[in-house]
């Protein structure tokens, strides 16, 4: 028992650091990204490359003066932060990351927390984080900040229902809201991915992470040209940075639950090892959301709505109600 305990606490740890390594180096590659679609450069001239602006943003972050406006509710304002960090971190215990291996006779399953209900776990974590940028808004005593919090409470709360709607079809062919068991499913090879019998709800939880990551076109939160930054508006310093270290960490969370759930997970893909595998997975949807937002404009908030509650709803029980008829018949 108690290795079981030192174990969990270093993977939690591990998992802590190099998440938190991966967001901050998110903030690089997006912006190379988008610089090399506007025919930019990009960060270029701190260290090689422009590979040490990382550092420089880390270093200008906790350096930077926190302030709290006056009129603000000042347990609210500083708990609202560690709110968003701390669910998009703790969404990712239940998520296998990588396959069994064995390091120095033992053998190790890069999960902390194999749980059989990891979708409804992960999901639920994600759901809470909504509260950060929500109190937050609300918190701060400024009108673009109300602003931000409203389209949070909004645009969350509506694909959150999308969201579950979309996988709960693969759930009911798999029979099981393990992450392990939707990755053991898919271990016959490529053919037996669930995105060949699930199309549409792919694309539906793909449209609803986007949504849930605050990212373009849905970035309406914090939309600079409507509500300054929303939500964020009065933050500064690493308060400011935590949220952002949120959302990069449930992009990649979205990225491991649309390749465990629908592209095969970890099991070998090929000739690529499953390992490997995941990786490229999960950096295929990063760059996926990069690409779009360098291609596709803001929506409205009334298109929100229309989007998630006129088609993509009504889309998502179709394929629900299909999903049970042919497994009843």
């Amino acid at each position: 028992m108690d290795g079981y305990i030192i174990g969990t606490i270093i993977k939690a740890v591990l998992v802590l650091a190099i998440i938190s390594a991966l967001a901050g180096f998110g903030t690089y590659i997006e912006r190379k990204v988008l610089a090399f679609m506007q025919r930019r450069l990009g960060p270029t001239h701190v260290g090689p490359y422009g590979l040490l602006q990382i550092l420089a943003d880390g270093i200008k972050l906790f350096t930077k003066e926190d302030f709290i406006p006056s009129g603000a509710n000042r347990l609210i304002f500083m708990v609202a932060p560690v709110i968003t960090a701390m669910t998009a971190f703790i969404a990712l215990a239940a998520v296998p990351m990588l396959p069994e291996f064995t390091l120095f006779g033992v053998t190790v399953r890069p999960i902390i927390a194999d749980i059989n209900v990891g979708i409804l776990f992960v999901l639920g974590m994600m759901a809470a984080g909504l509260y950060g940028p929500l109190l937050a808004g609300l918190a701060q005593h400024n009108k673009w900040g109300l602003l931000g919090a409203a389209r949070t409470a909004v645009q969350f709360l509506s694909y959150e229902v999308v969201t579950g709607l979309s996988i709960l079809a693969p759930i009911m062919i798999v029979g099981s809201l393990s992450l392990i068991d939707f990755n053991n499913y898919q271990a016959g090879g490529m053919g037996s991915w669930l995105i060949w019998k699930q199309p549409l709800a792919f694309v539906l939880f793909l449209i609803a992470g986007f949504a849930e990551t605050n990212r373009t076109p849905f970035d309406l939160l914090e939309h600079e040209a409507e509500v300054v930054s929303g939500y964020a508006t009065e933050y500064s310093g690493m308060r400011w940075g935590m949220f952002f270290i949120g959302e990069y960490a449930n992009m990649i969370t979205i990225g491991f639950l649309a390749s465990l759930i629908f592209l095969g997970g970890f099991n070998p893909w090929g000739f690529i090892p499953g390992g490997l595998a995941i990786i490229l997975k999960v950096s295929f949807f990063f760059f996926l959301m990069l690409w779009v937002r360098a291609s596709w404009p803001h929506i409205r908030p009334d298109q929100l709505m229309w989007l998630c509650w006129k088609v993509l709803m009504p889309l998502a029980v179709i394929n629900v109600t299909l999903t049970g008829l042919v497994m009843m018949f």
